[in-house]
């Protein structure tokens, strides 16, 4: 159980890691780019139609 742990806080720091190399606008980028999908699934709307076969 401990070696569990201890590789998933050595991912996690290795994430956080990964996150500081990259530069500003790459980190703008990607957050302009999940503000467009929540943009995009806040105003979706899921209907469903019934299968009429003919």
């Amino acid at each position: 159980m401990k070696t569990e742990k201890q590789a998933f806080d050595e991912a996690e720091l290795e994430l956080l890691k990964e996150g500081l190399k990259r530069t500003y606008k790459e980190r703008f980028l990607m957050a302009t780019q999940l503000y467009k999908i929540q943009q995009t699934m806040q105003k979706a709307v899921i209907t469903h139609k019934p299968f009429i076969a003919k």
